[in-house]
């Protein structure tokens, strides 16, 4: 059942099914997906389990934040959108951009169990060439502003991002494309180590948004998480191998679905 929900003056939406008395799940998707790209992760939880698949801020059917967000602002409206449904310690899923928020929100609330599917949270280590393409960007940047003022410089700039960056950032609205902006360099491994809940950690080996380097971090890092990777799998394992997915998931859930079945 699709439903929405007011919290603090943005329409969140979300997709509630399973068992409504079994133990919660909420599932988040990553950036510039919905809660219909991670629908496959939720279907094998259903017989036994309540499953919340929810639309991020200014992703689906949800509203866009009204002011530029960072990993922070998220968690907050996800903490917020637990106590709301009454969700006491519900168990996580968070792939790539939603694995950021479950990082954060297991850090600091009773979480039960936490699935990492090809999460962000690890700041990228960048050689020197990406630090000159940086230094010429903000020099252009400079010169731009110079040149044509403030209003028209900054238009142009705009058009250079567009035409320079990610996919996700060329497809976002202007204030998303900020958001990201934002969100995207935020290292969440200080607080890594505050995570209590048992966490699994699915990665797919040719991952090349979020390597499977960074697993192996969060691996060393979270006090009980365990990792497991597929071969010939990238930023989407749980759609390039499907059926080891589901096994794997299961597994992890199987006394959350034993109780009901």
């Amino acid at each position: 059942m699709e439903k929405d929900i007011d919290i603090n003056g943005i329409n969140i939406h979300y997709e509630e099914t399973g068992d409504s008395s079994g133990s919660p799940v909420v599932i988040m998707h990553g950036w510039g997906c919905d809660h219909t790209t991670v629908r496959s992760v939720a279907i094998p939880l259903e017989s036994g389990m309540r499953v919340i698949n929810v639309d991020l801020p200014g992703h689906g059917k949800s509203d866009e934040p009204s002011e530029v967000w960072g990993v922070e602002e998220y968690t907050r409206c996800m903490e917020e959108f637990l106590s709301r449904l009454k969700l006491e310690s519900p168990a996580l899923i968070g792939h790539s951009f939603g694995g950021r928020i479950s990082i954060l929100l297991s850090s600091r609330n009773p979480i039960k169990k936490v699935v990492l599917v090809d999460a962000a949270g690890v700041r990228p280590r960048h050689g020197i060439g990406w630090y000159v393409k940086v230094y010429r960007f903000k020099m252009l940047k400079r010169m731009l502003l110079m040149l044509y003022g403030k209003e028209k410089g900054e238009k142009k700039i705009a058009e250079m991002r567009d035409r320079k960056g990610s996919a996700d950032y060329r497809n976002a609205s202007p204030m998303m494309k900020r958001i990201l902006s934002k969100c995207v360099n935020e290292d969440l491994k200080s607080v890594m180590p505050s995570i209590t809940a048992s966490t699994l950690l699915v990665w797919g080996e040719n991952d090349t948004a979020t390597p499977l380097s960074d697993a192996k971090i969060m691996e060393r890092i979270i006090p009980d998480a365990g990792l497991v990777s597929f071969p010939d799998c990238g930023h989407y394992s749980f759609l390039d191998n499907p059926g080891g997915f589901r096994a794997v998931i299961m597994e992890f859930f199987k006394n959350e679905l034993k109780k009901r079945n």
